[in-house]
């Protein structure tokens, strides 16, 4: 996105060619540890009933292979993103989610276990979701022809770049898959399959932002590349506000009808499910935040102090997950760890920004972080009153908090989290991204 900010297509190539090296590189070295360590640890360490040993054995090659797979495609996504064509984004969308039916109906037709067979099948999908995306990039971007180079330089920033930035994703997946560990040394499976239902809620909630962020990442690059840092302040105070509105809106009627919804959905509510979903969506919300700062420091190049820095607190979690639970802590407390956890990073990111791109933290305290905290406060009085005083548990109650909260939510962001500038263009216009690129 840095070079296509500046035009220079001979370079571009020749990032791409290196990022692709740099991934498959790594995707030998991730297919070398997980079918040595992890398969070992898989084997002997984890809590599996022993009749479906040989299940868990099977979806863990599947999920190998839609790792591997996951990497190799993430040159061609960026140059996606790099050139802003979301509608790819939108009809692959929807080709994602037709295969995702026909995959459950498979699931009710093959006489075969189903948990090996929807995790061939998921893998599949992912498979030609991925040729999809690599054709389309091969037929339309010049640069995404992987061609060897003897520019050794190059090699070595776009190593580093990618060592230190996967120091951070090993981090967020360490953290991630540590907690489930965790959970599964101390407590039953049961609490797994908790922990499986608030993540399939929290996922509906961050496609919200998530393809929100994916529009904005390539102007914060580009801003940042051509040296216009009033616009690109402006537009990560906004993009961070607006993602965490987007998430608001969704996540409101979640957490505080969590018992029902789920009620709802499974019958049968698993413990812990309901504070796990609550936890996990808020957890999301403050990433929300984060992610353009993220992108910033992305956009630098120069990450070891940020990747460090960030993936260190990140790790905390696992260790100070461990001794909570040691201590006698209850499942839900690994989830409050996490949230201080995720504040702290929020936090961290500000402040290392400040000294490697002289990022303007007041600016972003004030137009970002204040306006989150008013609207928060005011959009959730209104349903909690409301739910506190009537107390009842009916799909009639569930209807009208989702109304109110999402009255509540869209009139206080729309009045206390924009600026006046804002808000006629949010008014006078039907997209929302333009917004952003706009100067005020």
């Amino acid at each position: 996105m840095y070079e296509l900010g500046k035009g220079n297509q001979e370079q571009l190539g020749k990032i791409f060619s290196s990022s692709f090296i740099c991934f498959s590189l790594l995707s030998v070295i991730i297919f070398i540890l997980a079918e040595t360590v992890g398969l070992w640890f898989l084997n002997s360490k984890m809590v599996i009933p022993a009749d479906r040993l040989i299940a868990a054995n099977w979806v863990y090659q599947f999920s190998i292979l839609a790792c591997l797979n996951t990497l190799l495609v993430n040159p061609y996504n960026a140059c996606i993103i790099a050139h802003e064509k979301m509608d790819v984004y939108a009809y692959v969308s929807i080709l994602e989610v037709v295969l995702k039916l026909i995959v459950v109906y498979l699931l009710l037709i093959i006489p075969y276990d189903k948990l090996i067979v929807y995790g061939a099948l998921i893998l599949f999908c992912q498979v030609l979701i991925t040729m999809v995306y690599r054709i389309y990039c091969i037929k339309h971007f010049n640069e995404c022809r992987v061609k060897f180079h003897k520019d050794m330089s190059l090699y070595k920033k776009m190593f580093s770049f990618t060592g230190w930035n996967l120091l951070g994703s090993l981090a967020n997946l360490l953290q991630t898959q540590g907690l489930n560990i965790l959970l599964n040394l101390f407590f039953s499976p049961a609490v797994n399959a908790s922990r499986g239902i608030a993540n399939q809620v929290n996922g509906t909630v961050s496609n919200f932002f998530n393809n929100f962020l994916t529009a904005v990442r390539p102007q914060i690059i580009k801003y940042y590349s051509i040296g216009d840092t009033e616009k690109l302040y402006k537009l990560i105070n906004r993009s961070s506000r607006f993602s965490y509105y987007l998430i608001l809106l969704v996540s409101m009627p979640i957490i505080i009808e969590a018992p029902f919804l789920l009620d709802l959905w499974l019958g049968i509510v698993p413990d812990y499910a309901v504070p796990f979903t609550r936890l996990i969506v808020v957890i999301t919300a403050v990433d929300a935040i984060s992610n353009p700062l993220m992108t910033l420091a992305q956009a630098n190049g120069n990450i070891k102090m940020y990747s460090v820095v960030t993936g260190s607190i990140l790790l905390t979690i696992v260790p100070i997950s461990y001794f909570v639970l040691r201590l006698g802590g209850s499942p839900s407390s690994v989830f409050v760890v996490a949230l201080f956890v995720a504040v702290s990073c929020l936090i961290s990111r500000m402040l290392i920004l400040k000294r490697m791109v002289n990022f303007d933290v007041l600016g972003f305290a004030k137009n970002a972080l204040a306006p989150i905290v008013l609207v928060t406060i005011v959009s959730t009085l209104l349903p909690l009153y409301i739910k506190i005083y009537f107390d009842n548990e009916s799909f009639k109650m569930f209807i009208v908090i989702s109304a109110i909260c999402l009255f509540s939510t869209m009139i206080s962001s729309f009045l206390l989290g924009m600026s006046k500038y804002e808000r006629g263009k949010v008014l006078g216009m039907k997209h929302i991204g333009r917004i952003l690129r706009k100067k005020k």
